[in-house]
């Protein structure tokens, strides 16, 4: 008997616990949809940090050198990936850790080598005005193997059921990087390319340390088959994946081409605060959406409400959060930054638009319209970018706002008028 286990009563050997007591509070604790919400949560408090210490120790253009190059590793962490994060954890249900990683490793062999080469490439053949050099390309390969094993170990975990041990190790990761920074940040270090070893020193250890534990591990044999269908799925989620990146981050690669990177350090400081309001509804819709596919099957999804419910926040939480960042750009970022004011209304706004269509696209999951979910992320993308390229020459970083407010508008239009034609269940 653990010491969370009751004494046998009349009612059976576990009765229910009572809802709100230490018992039924350590129990929701241990679910992992809590644990993946809380890594998740301490990566929008370690970014919200970083981005603090990064505005107030570096000028507008060197901010906007370190943002441009972690837009480069996001997006080639996505080709690496391959779409495989959600197809992995499907077909390696309860598979044994050790088991997991080598099956992974497997699937990360080949597009890894593809993007490295293709990096290689155009670090010797771009004309010298594109051209990032050694260095810079180095950090970048470094950083997006590091990125893309944190996120093949979140899979792995989800898949083996080791959650907890991917959340010890994304508070580590944390812990590090916050030590880091604020050490280069006492030291006074203007060089960008410092900074990305901090993230790449703080991502290598935990996941190094977990990936060696779990090969070490008890093993078993594993189907030769599966790999093969992961890549299958995960191709069919491609698009839907780097369209959604594409959607997040095109507006940080268009600000240093058609406006500066000092445009793109203003911009950066304030969207990287309003991305945050987000996130408590995607990890609402990725935890329930076992449940809104249970639901649908069973003839009773209920979309309105779920929709109504979402509405809500934003709409209660949008005005609170743009007046809170309005006044607090300045004081917290300095005078350097307060021509960022003019983007955090469109800013909050485009999140908060973001945050409904997350949750759309999630009913549309849970109703099996896989490719209609691709085609508003897709949908969403290309009308952003075009948005980018019409607005920033004209407008700078409020073009860039604006753009991302009209790019996830259409993505959440388009799962709208998806979920309202696929019809609902209630």
């Amino acid at each position: 008997m653990t010491e969370l286990q009751a004494e046998p009563t009349a009612a059976g050997p576990n009765p229910p616990r009572p809802p709100g007591s230490l018992p039924w509070i350590l129990d929701r604790l241990r679910e992992p949809y809590v644990q993946l919400f809380a890594s998740q949560l301490l990566t929008g408090g370690v970014a919200f940090v970083a981005n603090i210490l990064m505005v107030r120790a570096l000028l507008p253009a060197h901010r906007g050198e370190v943002a441009l190059m972690l837009q480069v590793v996001y997006l080639a962490t996505q080709f690496v990936l391959l779409g495989t994060e959600r197809s992995f954890v499907a077909n390696y249900h309860e598979a044994p850790p050790g088991a997991a990683v080598r099956a992974y490793a497997r699937l990360l062999i080949i597009p890894t080598s593809v993007v490295l080469v293709i990096g290689a490439g155009f670090e010797f053949a771009a004309p010298q005005r594109f051209n990032p050099g050694l260095l810079v390309f180095s950090l970048i390969a470094a950083y997006t193997l590091v990125e893309a094993a944190g996120l093949a170990i979140r899979s792995i975990a989800i898949a083996a059921g080791r959650v907890r041990d991917f959340l010890v190790s994304r508070v580590a990761e944390a812990l590090l990087l916050l030590g880091l920074l604020v050490l280069l940040y006492r030291l006074n270090t203007t060089t960008p390319a410092i900074w990305i070893v901090a993230y790449i020193v703080a991502g290598t250890l935990p996941t190094s340390y977990y990936l060696v534990r779990w090969l070490r591990g008890p093993d078993s044999p594993l189907l030769p088959d599966r790999n093969r269908q992961v890549r299958k799925e995960g191709i069919a989620l491609f698009p839907a994946a780097i369209s959604n990146m594409a959607m997040l981050r095109s507006d940080r690669l268009a600000l240093p081409a058609l406006a500066s990177t000092s445009a793109l350090g203003l911009y950066t400081a304030v969207a990287t605060m309003t991305e945050l309001l987000a996130w408590p509804v995607r990890a609402y819709a990725d935890a329930k959406l076992g449940k809104w596919r249970q639901e649908h099957d069973g003839g009773r999804l209920p979309t309105r409400p779920i929709l109504l419910a979402v509405a809500l926040y934003c709409v209660v939480v949008a005005p609170i959060a743009a007046g809170g960042l309005y006044l607090l750009i300045v004081p917290v970022f300095g005078h350097d930054y307060a021509p960022a004011k003019v983007v955090v209304v469109p800013l909050v706004v485009a999140a908060g638009l973001y945050a409904m269509s997350r949750v759309t696209l999630g009913l549309l999951i849970a109703k099996s319209r896989s490719s209609l979910v691709s085609a508003a992320e897709i949908t969403g993308f290309v009308v952003s970018f075009v948005a980018y390229v019409t607005l920033i020459p004209a407008f700078g970083i409020l073009g860039a706002a604006y753009g991302s407010l009209i790019g996830y508008g259409s993505c959440l239009l388009f799962a709208l008028v998806a979920n309202r034609l696929t019809g609902e269940r209630s």
